[in-house]
């Protein structure tokens, strides 16, 4: 299971998205969620292989890729239920 950030790290949602990683990180003891900026080619690649059209999106995945969940937009989602995915 991988969790995902794709966000542009010059944005508004900067902050945000790096709050929630830190905060994330240290309430779920071990699970870990990757930053991953839209201006690399890796990211650009993502946002476009899952079609992702808001920023900043929230991806889970299974270890193959396949897509499990995604959130998108604004209003990041609650912890809780990022983390149900995490734990699969």
């Amino acid at each position: 299971m991988k969790l995902l950030i794709l966000y542009r790290p010059d944005s508004e949602h900067s902050r945000a998205v790096d709050e929630f990683s830190h905060e994330f990180e240290r309430n779920h003891a071990g699970k870990k969620v990757e930053l991953m900026s839209l201006n690399t080619r890796e990211g650009a690649a993502l946002a476009s292989l899952y079609d992702i059209t808001r920023y900043p999106a929230i991806l889970a995945t299974t270890d193959d890729g396949q897509l499990l969940q995604n959130w998108q937009g604004d209003q990041l989602p609650l912890m809780n239920e990022v983390a149900a995915y995490a734990s699969l």
